[in-house]
């Protein structure tokens, strides 16, 4: 119902911008034209800031790249305002792969700071060149074209514009429920949470950067040839803080924010022009200030932006959504297991220091296909920095590490991942507003090789029914198919866990390393993991495993390497270890 009932609105919608020119007057029509175009904007820095988790105070100056990128090469050399268009997005591209790639890097502040810095460089750049008109700018820009039909009127590029940002809106849509939508949805979950999966969090993040500079750049392109005339003063910070609060007043969570914000900043931009003054003589100089009030206002009440707002209550009265596995398709392909003794991990003198801390000093130990081995030891005896070196999440400073017959020990962690060494975490990394089914289809994302320009086309759809049966596959194996459609934040902690050991079941792996995974579960979820990780032992899985409880892991594992104050104390059968003085007297208590 609630599916039916969205696909009506948007139908609604799309009749009521397609109706618009026919019933209103030119000067409405070229409000719509600006809210068009700024939603373009505003879309970009949804996907960038409200999905990617990255803040840009910048994005107008893509828009004014391409903008007098196309104003100069129309006005200068006569070439067609259609060839204008790859020439201004080639510029924005290039000008926002080599911004990226020197403040993505930037952790914290740095990186909103940093777009300030290129936000108030470039217009000063455009207005300081000659070829560029300097502060006068760029007029007399030729209007677009279709044969003998000229665009140079509001209302006749009013199609062209809604038609861009329609498609663009389709493209992100697209993009989002994808292999790489999945990926940049996951960047705020940090790159570990990546890099386990098989993903590189800043080639992910870099990607997304571009893909917004380019939306902008669509815009300044529109722009130019809408307005005929362009300066530096459109593209100066305070319009890229304009843009910013557009997304943010729409809502940062959802793409239809970027059109509904565009729309309230323009129009209430607008009013505040014609009604302040009237009640002052100063009403010019109030605007940003009242502007600011209601803005601040809006995040007062709506701290998702109006369409979060609406969302929420929305949610409240929908029903659950139909659960289904989905058509049946060929399954993604799966790696070859090493027959069963097969030599798969081996440590040899691995050596980690935190300053003057030695954590892991000089462990050497070894696992085999088809068994489970437990790596246990007390608090701070060095199990999750150990476990950090085996996955590459943390540089080793000395020693060796071999998988499937490779040299691991300074590769990245998302190369062992790919080799097929699948974790899981002792502090859940899940997205908590996806849902069950988009986290586990996240771990298969090694397995496959859709991009952003095939799923935002939808040309990746064959590829994503294999990613999703296999995840059903997964979900179904730890018994939480019937929770697919809900957010894993919703789940308590234990079944938080499970839903990770799904998840890195997805990506097919040849060994599983498991961190604390028993820790928080009930008894009968326990039993339910214990049963489970015993199926996989007997279908070929390998599995290192930290834990904490030591009834869980007596009964679970072929062989024990302890650990304490950083070094390997003894190794052995369950039975051994436990008997063995050193361990009871480090670990379990003298007398156990």
């Amino acid at each position: 119902m609630a599916e039916r009932g969205a696909g009506r609105l948007l139908i609604a919608v799309v009749a009521a911008i397609a109706l618009a020119p026919l019933a209103l007057g030119s000067f409405a029509v070229g409000l719509l034209d600006d809210i068009g175009i700024g939603a373009l904007v505003a879309l970009g820095l949804v996907l960038l800031t409200g999905v990617g988790g990255a803040t840009s105070f910048g994005q107008a100056a893509f828009v004014g790249i391409a903008a007098y990128a196309s104003a100069w090469l129309t006005t200068a050399h006569g070439a067609s305002p259609w060839l204008g268009l790859p020439f201004a997005l080639l510029l924005t591209g290039l000008a926002a792969w080599l911004i990226g790639a020197l403040t993505l890097r930037l952790g914290g502040h740095f990186l909103p700071l940093s777009t300030i810095a290129w936000g108030l460089s470039i217009p000063l750049l455009f207005g300081n060149i000659d070829a560029l008109g300097r502060h006068t700018g760029i007029s007399n820009i030729p209007p677009l074209q279709f044969g003998p039909w000229s665009l140079i009127t509001p209302r006749a590029i009013y199609t062209l514009i809604w038609l861009v940002v329609g498609l663009s809106c389709w493209f992100s849509h697209n993009l989002l429920h994808s292999r790489a939508g999945r990926a940049i949805r996951a960047l705020r979950g940090g790159a570990t949470l990546l890099g386990s999966v098989g993903a590189d969090a800043y080639r992910v993040r870099l990607t997304l950067f571009v893909t917004a500079a380019l939306f902008a750049g669509l815009a300044g392109w529109l722009y130019a040839h809408a307005n005929r005339f362009v300066s530096p003063s459109p593209f100066d910070l305070r319009a890229s803080i304009e843009y910013l609060l557009m997304a943010v007043a729409g809502g940062l969570g959802q793409l239809s924010g970027a059109l509904v914000g565009a729309a309230l900043v323009m129009a209430v931009k607008n009013a505040l022009q014609d009604l302040l003054p009237l009640l002052s003589s100063r009403g010019s100089q109030l605007d940003s200030v009242v502007f600011a009030a209601l803005f601040l206002l809006l995040l007062q009440y709506a701290r998702g932006g109006l369409m979060g707002f609406l969302r929420r209550k929305i949610r409240s009265r929908a029903g659950r959504p139909a659960l289904t596995a989905g058509p049946a398709v060929a399954p993604l392909p799966r790696r070859s297991l090493p027959p069963p003794g097969t030599p798969l991990l081996q440590v040899a003198g691995a050596v980690k220091r935190f300053g003057g801390l030695v954590a892991v000093a000089e462990v050497s130990f070894a696992v085999s296909a088809g068994e489970i081995v437990g790596l246990i030891g007390p608090n701070g005896a060095g199990k999750s920095t150990m476990f950090n070196l085996l996955t590459g999440t943390l540089p080793m400073d000395a020693g060796s590490v071999r998988f499937l017959g490779q040299d691991i020990s300074a590769a990245a962690q998302r190369k062992i991942a790919r080799l097929g060494m699948a974790r899981t975490f002792q502090h859940v990394k899940l997205r908590p507003d996806m849902s069950l089914l988009d986290n586990v289809a996240l771990g298969a994302h090694s397995r496959t090789r859709g991009g952003l320009l095939a799923a935002g086309l939808r040309l990746d759809r064959a590829e994503e029914a294999q990613i999703f049966a296999a995840a059903w596959a997964q979900l179904e194996r730890i018994g939480l198919a019937e929770r697919a459609h809900e957010p894993a934040g919703s789940l308590p902690l234990g079944t938080q866990r499970l839903l990770e050991i799904a998840r890195a079941l997805a990506a097919d792996p040849v060994l599983l390393v498991l961190d604390e995974p028993a820790a928080g579960l009930r008894r009968r979820e326990k039993q339910a993991l214990l049963e489970l990780l015993r199926r996989l032992r007997a279908e070929g899985m390998t599995i290192l495993i930290v834990e904490h409880d030591m009834a869980f892991v007596m009964g679970l594992v072929d062989r024990l390497v302890v650990m304490n104050f950083g070094a390997k104390l003894v190794e052995g059968r369950p039975a051994e270890v436990r008997a063995d003085p050193r361990v009871q007297s480090a670990y379990l208590g003298v007398g156990a």
